[in-house]
């Protein structure tokens, strides 16, 4: 009784497979990995196999599209940390005072009285124009004009540390200590 050659042995293809793996990644290690998960790969697509059909060519096609398959995620990992990277360094690079100020702006923003705040919210924020902010609000265009112009005002005087006016300060903390102007 002769023994009939199983049409999808890949045991006999294994020193091809190694041979051609290590000649891609010139690493032993890495062309063993590459080996393993070309052949999971053909393992899980086997039923695609042609019976008759050249099983050498068929795993070394496999083997060479892991391959390339492992590049390109190898690229698009170092594109997505070189960006992470320099995104970090212009962030690095922020003033690091920016966080208070911007904590004291908004404190500042808030005591503004809530007529002044609206009317500056709308067209500073949402980007409403003067004409659209004042119908949203009810009230003449030239009322909404008075009002951003006092909240723009008492804004540059909290920046500026003016001590006249209500409500909080803005200034610039440094070292634990407060820095007078």
């Amino acid at each position: 009784m002769s023994e009939k050659r199983h049409p999808f042995d890949v045991l006999t293809q294994l020193a091809t497979l190694r041979r051609y793996a290590r000649s891609l990644v010139r690493n032993p290690d890495d062309a063993e990995d590459l080996v393993h998960d070309a052949l999971v790969k053909a393992y899980e697509r086997h039923g695609t196999f042609r019976s008759g059909g050249n099983l050498r060519n068929w795993l070394l096609s496999i083997v060479h599209n892991t391959h390339i398959d492992r590049l390109r995620r190898r690229r698009s990992t170092e594109l997505r940390h070189q960006a992470a990277a320099d995104l970090a360094e212009t962030t690095q690079h922020a003033d690091p005072d920016q966080p208070i100020r911007l904590r004291q702006l908004r404190d500042a923003f808030f005591a503004l009285p809530d007529e002044q705040r609206d009317a500056l919210h709308l067209v500073a924020i949402e980007g409403l124009s003067y004409q659209e902010a004042a119908d949203a609000l009810s009230i003449p265009v030239g009322t909404l004009m008075s009002r951003i112009s006092r909240a723009r005002a008492r804004l540059r005087a909290f920046e500026e540390g003016d001590r006249t006016g209500s409500g909080p300060n803005l200034k610039l903390i440094e070292g634990g200590r407060d820095e007078k102007p």
